[in-house]
């Protein structure tokens, strides 16, 4: 679904029990909560300001990142989804994806970044939220190619691309301050026209989990 003036955005989006919505003022509790649970989980993957893991992602922190991003997707530079998975009736927040740095006209490009609620990892949660932003943003985003960079350490997140069939293209040394130094990080990459031909990104995910299954 896509509503308002800015090429696909904001839109909701959904595979059977994941959906990728807006954030919502009111997200502020679910967030933190998630964030402040996930605290050894995340924070050696983030580049974050200095301070208490806890004071960085409480619901007050929260209206901050919140207002950040809103003016950032108004201004057509993004598209942060809140990831939830939905069950009963009611949805669950587990998760973050972010279409950032958006260049359109020749270039065509969005930067990915995501985390996910480890209480709910490996369970094909974040493969499917990527899928469907990445569809979304080479379809109603009138994209062109995406870009996300994984530290090397990070094997679960690597996981998530290889497996989706990102292309790994370039090494980029100290390219960005976490956990207290410069780290190196891996580029992986796709196009559009490397999914065109399978129906997108969501349709070769299903498929690989139907071959795994």
């Amino acid at each position: 679904m896509m509503l308002g003036s800015t090429p696909g955005w904001p839109a909701v989006l959904a595979d059977g029990p994941v959906v990728l919505r807006p954030y919502r003022r009111g997200d502020a509790q679910a967030w933190s909560e998630v964030r402040v649970a996930n605290e050894a989980w995340l924070s050696p993957w983030e580049s974050a300001p200095p301070g208490p893991w806890a004071d960085m992602n409480s619901p007050r922190a929260y209206l901050y990142v919140y207002r950040d991003m809103k003016r950032a997707a108004r201004r057509g530079d993004s598209m942060p989804f809140a990831v939830c998975l939905r069950s009963g009736g009611e949805e669950r927040l587990v998760g973050h994806i972010n279409l950032g740095s958006i260049v359109r006209r020749a270039f065509g490009s969005a930067y990915v970044g995501y985390w996910v609620d480890s209480r709910v990892a490996g369970r094909g949660v974040i493969p499917t939220a990527l899928a469907l932003a990445v569809d979304h943003a080479f379809g109603a985003g009138g994209l062109h190619r995406v870009e996300i960079n994984i530290r090397p350490e990070n094997v679960p997140s690597r996981r998530v691309v290889e497996k989706l069939g990102f292309r790994e293209e370039a090494y980029h040394p100290r390219y960005m301050h976490i956990d207290g130094a410069w780290r190196d990080h891996l580029g992986y990459a796709m196009t559009s026209e490397e999914v065109a031909g399978e129906g997108g990104l969501l349709a070769r995910w299903r498929r690989l989990r139907t071959t795994a299954n």
